[in-house]
Parts: C-alpha cells; structure tokens; sequence
C-alpha cells in the first residue's frame, strides 16, 4: 500500500471552491490538493473530446502528487469526461485509484426537495447540451420531470465579482422566465453549476418564495462523508493533517484574488503545468 496523501479536488477553475469549501468545513481531518485549470477555463462551450483530455490531465496530475482519490467539483467535466475517466483512464494506467464527479451526488439526493416532482435545473450550455443530469435522474429519480435551461452568462458575471446589481439581477429574471415557460408547477431550482451559489442570495431574492433553490455544496460534501464511510480501503490512503494546497494553471495572482471571493480567507496558490 503507498504511503497517505491528500484527497485531490479538480475544477475547470474556481466555480469546484464553492464545493470545496463545504468539503473542509465537513471534512476537515484530511489533507487536499485544490487544482484549477484556470488557464482553460470555461469548459462550458469546450467539445467534448476537448475537456476529456483536460479533465483526464488534471487528474493525473493529481494522481502524480500520490492523491488516492480525486473529486472532479466541476459539472462540465463531470458531464463530459468522468464515466470514461472511470470505466477507461482508471483501469488501464491506476487501477487502484478513485475518481468521484458532482452530479450523481446531486442527483441521488433531488428526490428529497421536490413534492410536484417539477424539478428545473441551471447550468453552464455544455453540461444541458450532455444531458447528463437527464440521463442520471431516468435512472434513479424517474419519477421527476426535469427541464434544463443553460444560463451562459452567470458565470462570467461571477467571475467579474459581479455577486449583485441591475444586470445580474436582469439574467437571472430572464433565465427564470424561459425556465418557467417548459413546465408547470416547478417547486425545486437545482443549480448545477458550482460558481452559483456566490449568487445564490439573489435568485432567491428574484423567484417566487414557493420555489426550493438546492445547490450543489450542501450535496457533495455529505457523500464524498459517506463514500469514505463505506469504503475504508480508500479511507485509510488519505492522509490526515488538515493542509491545504492550492494549484492553479493559470496566474497565480489572478488565482489568488478570486479564490479569496469563493474561500472567504486568503489564498496563497502554486503554478501547475497540465501534460495536455
């Protein structure tokens, strides 16, 4: 058995912080790698080839720093890279690793929220264009009516600090609009994007106070807890010191500041070079 090390986290940026927060706050006993593939960044309109091969890179990235275990905290990847991660990647070049997405958690837990079984979700274009979240809920939610509307420019707005104001105000009432319009009595807004809940204050200033917001941070936490619970052969790899490392692609400076928005404390990151 190798020695401990960190649980790595891979996002297409800073939107997978808002995930990870949740995870340290949950989970703080255990060591973590942060990776963000800033200089990449969106990988909303990447195809899908194209963000396989950046995901399957920043994961063995991290599996190069000896992390056992990696959560890809972002939706796109997840959507378009993780299954031939899992049933491809893994089995040829580290069988003895691990790698976890964020919509299987989210989905196997939307069931709970919703009584119309009227479930609509937010997103980037590229993960409604997967249809990954369709697929997953006809699997384990079938009873639940899901519309996707793709909402293009809240991440931008996001990564412009734009977390209030007439214009973020403007899209969110618009995608809300168009959400609306596909189906009746829509009770549950699933924000399947991990940059939304730094706005979430404003969609739930914006819709109708009947209508449940669940985002993505207070699902993945508990179930990467209860993956760990379940399956002490991984568990007992992961080391235990409570450190954090933050790598990025792109500027670390740029890196830094942003994180700090998402964190809520300072950041101090390293520059990382993806083989890709």
């Amino acid at each position: 058995m190798s020695n401990p090390a960190p649980i790595g986290v891979f996002d297409s940026g800073f939107g997978g912080l808002t995930v990870f927060r949740k995870v340290l706050e949950q989970l703080p006993q255990y060591d973590y790698v942060y990776l963000g593939d800033n200089a990449r960044t969106p990988y909303g309109n990447r195809s899908f080839e194209a963000v396989l091969r950046f995901a399957t890179a920043g994961v063995g990235h991290l599996f190069g720093l000896g992390c056992p275990l990696v959560v890809i905290a972002c939706n796109t990847a997840s959507a378009k890279a993780l299954r031939t991660i899992q049933q491809t990647y893994l089995p040829a070049h580290h069988p003895d690793r691990r790698v976890l997405g964020v919509i299987r958690p989210t989905v196997e837990a939307i069931h709970r929220y919703t009584k119309t079984n009227a479930v609509a979700l937010w997103a980037t274009a590229g993960t409604v264009r997967s249809d990954s979240f369709a697929l997953e809920i006809a699997h384990h939610a079938p009873q639940v009516k899901l519309v996707q509307q793709a909402c293009p420019l809240l991440v931008p707005l996001v990564e412009a600090g734009e977390l209030e104001g007439p214009g973020l105000d403007h899209f969110i009432t618009k995608y809300w609009d168009q959400t609306k319009s596909q189906i009746e009595g829509i009770d549950t807004l699933l924000l399947a994007c991990t940059h939304y809940p730094l706005i979430l204050p404003r969609i739930r200033a914006l819709l109708p106070p009947a209508v449940t917001i669940v985002s993505q941070d207070q699902l993945v936490a508990p179930s990467l807890a209860g993956y760990l619970a379940r399956h002490p052969e991984h568990e007992s790899r992961v080391s235990r010191g409570g450190a954090c490392r933050y790598l990025t692609t792109d500027s670390c400076r740029h890196f830094d500041h942003l994180a700090e928005v998402f964190m809520g404390r300072p950041i101090a990151s390293e520059q990382a070079e993806l083989n890709c």
